[in-house]
């Protein structure tokens, strides 16, 4: 049987990164301090830096909480993964330093690194990768969990080779292993996730200021390249002013996402300051619920989709920034196509069809958390709505807790708005009949499956008819894809121009 391999070794001080959302920063390779750890005129030892985000964790454990904020502050800064995204997309190795895949596509053989220790001082065997990928499917409880049926058996052959064998050929699954479910957690470190994180990680949770910060402190004793900065800390604000007016008075050094491009023009023009602004995997979406309330009617949601000028919202409530898609996949995927026609403006068919569903007197909740661009572009959406004959009732909830309990787990709403950012999640939010949106089409599970078990160009084109069959039956409606904005210090470095993953990755940031 003959072996063909996937990737060379890399040096393990590579730094190619990525990162996700719509609170994502990623680092680049170059990004990393020069060996005498200079930077800004301060030590290395005793380099800091702050970051401003968004969202914060309503825990540590990604494993039972659901949502992008777990994975973003610990993914490859805490935890580590047998493979790892790099800028471009391409999976890299990090704890796997090669690996290869049998002929019948079913069999993944991988070489682990030797000397990787966790936090609690545990050595990192396959052993440890064995437990990682077994306990996905009998301790998580997140949706994403399904991912990983696909694995039939996980084999420790020796310490440092580690064989997964799958049910069948899936294009997916090593993909995967590059996002939260990848993970590697210590055999003896998960009796306290939620506040207490084991990883192989560079850095390990130092504090946590609920409601406020998350500070990370550079790890004695790891086994790869030392990151730059010895202590990052996570700052979370919930008003987009006040994470603005730390930037400008020094209290912060990066913004990780820009809460609202309406303040760039603060930064742009300002020697202290650098700005960039790139693609991500966060589709901004309405949600419709397709299992009940007006929203399971196709013909009102057709009339939702048909009434949403969507040029003129992203103008209104994101200046601008950002992309229109008209699908759930971004131009960063490979079967990405622009489907934007398929529902263009059109109130008066609007109008219709909203008569012709027999739902025009029933009142829609609008429910939204508590999210920059959630609150500014929920009251477009109302307002557009509205002018098209829709009654709509316009709620915000708190995120994470109120609105994860009220629309993610129990689907207690007609619609929402909401950035779903992590990578390659049309098979997660759509594919699963129990998902908080509660599409149920037999027809697009099918065409997924294909996708997967296929070649690459089957992957490619069973992909892109799956996202023209969900655009179709207007599952939900893409209101556009969020850019990567950043603001930062002119001096740090490793910024990246995309975010293409879950993990806002550390080790690759320095200050020149």
């Amino acid at each position: 049987m003959k072996h063909m391999k996937q990737n060379k070794q890399l040096p393990r001080y590579t730094g190619t990164v990525a990162a996700t959302l719509a609170c994502t920063l990623l680092a680049a390779c170059s990004a990393g301090s020069t060996s005498d750890g200079s930077g800004g005129g301060s030590d290395k030892a005793n380099d800091s830096l702050k970051i401003g985000l968004t969202a914060e964790p309503a825990n540590l454990d990604f494993t039972k909480t659901a949502g992008a904020a777990v994975p973003q502050a610990l993914l490859y800064n805490v935890y580590e993964n047998l493979v790892k995204l790099d800028q471009s997309g391409k999976i890299q190795p990090q704890l796997a330093k090669s690996w290869s895949l049998s002929k019948d596509r079913k069999t993944y053989t991988f070489q682990l690194v030797k000397g990787a220790k966790f936090s609690d001082g545990k050595p990192f065997t396959a052993e440890d990768a064995k437990f990682s990928i077994e306990r996905i499917t009998s301790d998580w409880t997140v949706q994403l969990k399904s991912q990983m049926s696909v694995v039939d058996t996980v084999k420790a052959v020796s310490p440092t080779e580690l064989k997964v064998t799958l049910k069948r050929p899936s294009n997916d699954w090593l993909y995967r292993m590059t996002t939260r479910l990848g993970a590697m957690f210590s055999r003896t470190g998960v009796s306290n996730l939620a506040t207490e994180p084991v990883g192989t990680g560079p850095y390990e949770v130092k504090k946590w200021n609920r409601g406020d910060s998350i500070t990370l402190a550079r790890r004695k004793g790891y086994w790869g390249r030392e990151p730059h900065f010895a202590s990052v800390t996570l700052k979370y604000f919930k008003d987009p002013t006040a994470m603005n007016n730390a930037m400008l008075t020094g209290n912060i050094n990066v913004i990780g996402q820009m809460p609202s491009p309406d303040a760039l023009n603060r930064f742009e023009n300002n020697p202290k300051y650098k700005v960039t602004e790139g693609s991500t995997n966060g589709e901004v979406v309405l949600s419709l619920n397709n299992g009940s309330g007006p929203m399971k009617n196709p013909k009102a949601r057709q009339a939702v989709r048909y009434a949403i000028d969507h040029k003129a919202l992203m103008e209104t409530c994101w200046a601008g920034r950002g992309k229109l898609i008209g699908s759930m996949v971004p131009p960063t995927d490979p079967w990405y196509q622009d489907l934007t026609n398929q529902y263009p403006y059109d109130r008066s068919k609007a109008k219709k069809l909203l008569k012709e569903s027999g739902e025009a007197g029933r009142t829609l909740r609008l429910r939204i958390p508590t999210l920059p661009y959630a609150t500014a572009c929920g009251t477009v959406v109302k307002s557009q709505l509205e002018q098209a004959g829709f009654k709509v009732k316009l709620d915000q909830l708190e995120f994470p807790a109120a609105w994860l309990s009220t629309v993610f787990k129990n689907a207690d709403y007609d619609m929402s708005i909401i950035g779903h950012v992590e990578p390659r999640d049309m098979q997660a939010v759509f594919g699963d009949k129990k998902s908080y949106l509660r599409y149920d089409s037999p027809e697009f599970r099918a065409l997924l499956e294909k996708a997967d078990e296929g070649n690459q160009k089957d992957q490619i084109t069973y992909m892109r008819e799956a996202a023209r069959l969900l655009s179709k039956d207007a599952a939900a409606d893409w209101l556009f894809l969020l850019p990567n904005l950043m603001v930062a210090d002119k001096d740090i470095t490793g910024l990246p121009k995309n975010s293409v993953s879950e993990s806002l990755d550390l080790t690759g940031l320095g200050r020149s």
